[in-house]
C-alpha cells in the first residue's frame, strides 16, 4: 500500500516529540523536565515501537507510570489571545470554525468507501487491513489544512494548540494506550480463565438470560474497574462470552463482540477511571464537581445497559 497506518504512527510520534520539546523549553513549567521526558517517552513508542523489543516498551511504559504517578506531568506556560482578540476572530470566521471538525467525518467517509479498492501500480492507495484508520489520519490531516487555511496561522501555531490541549489532559491522555495494554495483560495472566472459573462454579449459567446478564454487567463492571472497554472485553469475553454464550448458546459471535462491547461503554460512562472522558472535561469546564459528568451519564447508562442485555438475549443466535 502507499498511504499505511504506521505513516500516521510518525505524524503522532512527531507530535508528541515536538510537544516534549516545547515543554522542556518552558520555564514556566515546574517540571518540565519530567514532563519533558514523560512526552518523549511516549513519543518513541510511536516512532520506533514496532522495532523495540517488548521488555524494552514494557520498560518504557512503566517509567512513564512512576514518571505520572509522582506529580511529574504538569501544564506550562501558553501565550494565548486577548479576549477581544478572540472575540474579533469568531467574528470574522463565524459559523466558518465547524468547517475543520466537519471535514475529519466528510473525508474519513469519502476515502474508506471510494477509495478503498483504488490501485496504483498494482499497490492500494490506502491500507487494506486498517482502512478506517487510514481514512481518520487523512481526515484529520486535511482539517489542520483547512484550519490553517482559514484563520491564515501556520502548522506550527496548530503545534501550539495541540500541545495547549495535551497539557490540559495531561497523562490521562494515555489511559486508552495503558488500559489497553493491561487488558492483553490480563489474558496471558489467565484472568479470562479465572473469570470463567467463577462464573461457572458460583452462578447458575443453566439460564442464558442469566448468562447474558453475567456478560454485558460482567462487562460493564471491568471497565468500571480498569476504565477502558478494550481492556475488558478479552477477559469477559474469554471468560463468558465465548465459552458460554458461543460454544454452549450458539451465539452469534459478532453480535456477542458488538453489544458485548456496547455494554463495556455503560461502564464507561460511570467510572472516574475513564478519565480522558468523564474527568478531563470537568476540569477544562471547570466545573465545581468533578465527578459531575459522570453523574449526569448514569441515568442514560443504567438503562441502556439492561437494553443491552434483552438485544443480546433476543438477537443472539440470528
Amino acid at each position: 500500500m502507499i498511504v499505511a497506518v504506521e505513516l500516521f504512527y510518525w505524524l503522532i510520534g512527531l507530535l508528541l516529540a515536538g510537544v516534549a520539546i516545547m515543554a522542556a523549553r518552558d520555564p514556566a513549567n515546574p517540571r518540565r523536565w519530567s514532563t519533558a521526558l514523560f512526552w518523549a517517552l511516549y513519543a518513541a513508542l510511536y516512532l520506533a515501537g514496532e522495532a523495540m523489543a517488548p521488555v524494552g516498551a514494557g520498560a518504557m511504559m512503566i517509567l512513564m507510570a512512576l514518571i505520572a504517578g509522582f506529580g511529574g506531568v504538569r501544564a506550562g506556560g501558553h501565550v494565548t489571545l486577548s479576549g477581544a482578540a478572540r472575540t474579533a476572530s469568531a467574528r470574522r470566521l463565524g459559523h466558518w470554525l465547524f468547517v475543520p471538525a466537519l471535514v475529519i467525518p466528510f473525508v474519513t467517509i469519502l476515502f474508506s468507501t471510494l477509495l478503498k479498492d483504488v490501485r496504483i501500480d498494482a499497490r492500494f492507495l490506502l491500507d487494506p487491513k486498517n482502512l478506517t484508520l487510514v481514512s481518520l489520519g487523512c481526515g484529520a490531516v486535511a482539517a489542520l489544512a483547512v484550519a490553517c487555511w482559514l484563520t491564515r496561522a501556520s502548522p506550527l501555531q496548530g503545534m501550539r494548540e495541540a500541545r495547549r490541549l495535551i497539557d490540559a489532559i495531561g497523562w490521562a491522555l494515555v489511559l486508552p494506550h495503558m488500559l489497553a495494554v493491561l487488558g492483553l495483560l490480563f489474558v496471558e495472566a489467565g484472568v479470562g480463565k479465572a473469570v470463567a472459573h467463577v462464573v461457572t462454579d458460583y452462578v447458575n449459567m443453566e439460564s442464558r438470560l442469566v448468562a447474558v446478564a453475567v456478560y454485558c454487567v460482567g462487562m460493564a463492571l471491568f471497565t468500571i474497574v480498569m476504565g477502558n472497554g478494550f481492556a475488558a472485553f478479552p477477559v469477559m469475553a474469554g471468560g463468558v462470552g465465548i465459552p458460554v454464550l458461543v460454544h454452549q448458546y450458539g451465539a452469534n459471535p459478532a453480535l456477542m463482540a458488538a453489544i458485548g462491547m456496547f455494554s463495556a461503554y455503560c461502564g464507561t460512562l460511570m467510572t472516574p477511571m475513564a478519565a480522558n472522558f468523564n474527568i478531563v472535561p470537568a476540569a477544562l469546564l471547570e466545573l465545581p464537581d468533578r465527578n459531575a459528568v459522570i453523574k449526569a451519564q448514569i441515568p442514560t447508562a443504567l438503562p441502556l445497559l439492561a437494553a443491552n442485555i434483552l438485544l443480546l438475549y433476543f438477537l443472539m443466535n440470528l
